[in-house]
């Protein structure tokens, strides 16, 4: 529905609307406990009424939330969220749909229902949930586990290359593609309110930390004394710098992104690149820093732009066709040609 169509609330909510009576079920100290606390403080300025929220999730830890959040929800089969989410969407334009998975359950068994909701773009919003672990089984690695990880399934070190969720999305021809990280709240607060007012497919991964499976995976995106050398945050036709006072920044050394050092009197600002949301290689280059450590982790909207969605075109294409061949009559389509009854 466009956005200027949405309903309005009279009343205005709060988190506490959001919240479930259910007993939150997460290990002690799982991020999840954040994503979920921003989400709740987030819905509330969304201007919606908390029945036309649907929150869809297939298997996993944080496949639970449609349980905690005070909306419809779904919990389905494993990596099928998102066949159940685009039934939804195009059975009823108006709802704003979720799909809530995990780099186990949206990349491994989920992975080509989910590259195919990018590709055809439906309004709905996906929040991956990347751990880089599989929690709810205990401990094994993931499809998002780095090289060489130890773990139960691999006690001699993975040898499968990681799977790149932003580079992933963008070859799946996603039309929104952002990363924020769990423990960030404003960041990720804004991020998802970016999320919800995009018009078409919204892909949001988020670093999430298993604390007991796979703790500290992301410190030095998370702790105090470390994040402002490690987050790259990305703000739309601004220069990419990072680092304590925004000493460091991202150029390019011919066709390769590189670290500028701006104290060490060589380099000036002005050969920082800007950040383009919309330029799609601009958004390749910063997707392909991850796992490599001699870059900052982007954190932010990599790309956005805005095209047809699928259930606008799907509901046009009825249209087009019950004004060519009138509203059709299931009762006749059941009765035409031979029948026959059985006695």
């Amino acid at each position: 529905m466009p956005r200027s169509e949405e309903a309005t609330v009279t009343q205005a909510l709060t988190r506490k609307d959001f919240t479930s009576d259910q007993t939150v079920r997460w290990c002690p100290g799982c991020g999840d406990y954040s994503i979920l606390a921003q989400v709740q403080k987030t819905f509330p300025e969304l201007g919606r009424k908390k029945e036309e929220f649907v929150f869809v999730s297939g298997i996993g830890c944080s496949s639970r939330f449609p349980y905690y959040m005070n909306t419809y929800g779904f919990h389905t089969i494993h990596g099928r969220a998102p066949a159940v989410a685009t039934g939804i969407k195009i059975a009823n334009p108006d709802l704003s749909v979720w799909v809530v998975t995990g780099d186990g359950d949206g990349l491994s068994i989920g992975g080509n229902h989910l590259i195919h909701l990018l590709r055809r773009n439906l309004d709905i919003n996906i929040l991956l949930f990347n751990n880089r672990i599989y929690g709810l089984t205990k401990g094994q690695y993931s499809p998002t586990s780095e090289f060489g990880k130890v773990t139960k399934s691999t006690p001699l070190g993975s040898i499968d290359w990681p799977f790149n969720p932003p580079s992933l999305a963008l070859g799946a021809a996603a039309t929104f593609i952002a990363r924020s990280v769990d423990v960030e709240g404003q960041h990720l607060q804004d991020i998802i309110k970016a999320a919800y007012h995009h018009h078409g497919t919204s892909f949001l991964e988020i670093y999430q930390n298993c604390i007991i499976f796979n703790d500290n995976a992301f410190a030095d995106v998370t702790e105090k004394d470390t994040k402002v050398e490690h987050q790259l945050l990305l703000e739309h036709g601004q220069p990419m710098l990072f680092g304590k006072d925004k000493s460091k920044g991202i150029g390019m050394d011919g066709h390769h992104p590189v670290v500028i050092d701006l104290t060490d009197g060589k380099h000036s600002i002005d050969e920082i690149l800007l950040h383009d949301k919309t330029d799609r290689m601009t958004a390749l280059m910063l997707s392909e820093m991850t796992y490599r450590p001699e870059f900052p982790v982007p954190l932010g909207i990599f790309y956005e732009i805005e095209i047809n969605t699928y259930e606008d075109l799907i509901h046009e294409q009825i249209e087009r066709a019950v004004e060519k061949m009138g509203p059709g009559d299931m009762e006749a389509i059941l009765h035409a040609g031979h029948t026959w009854k059985v006695k």
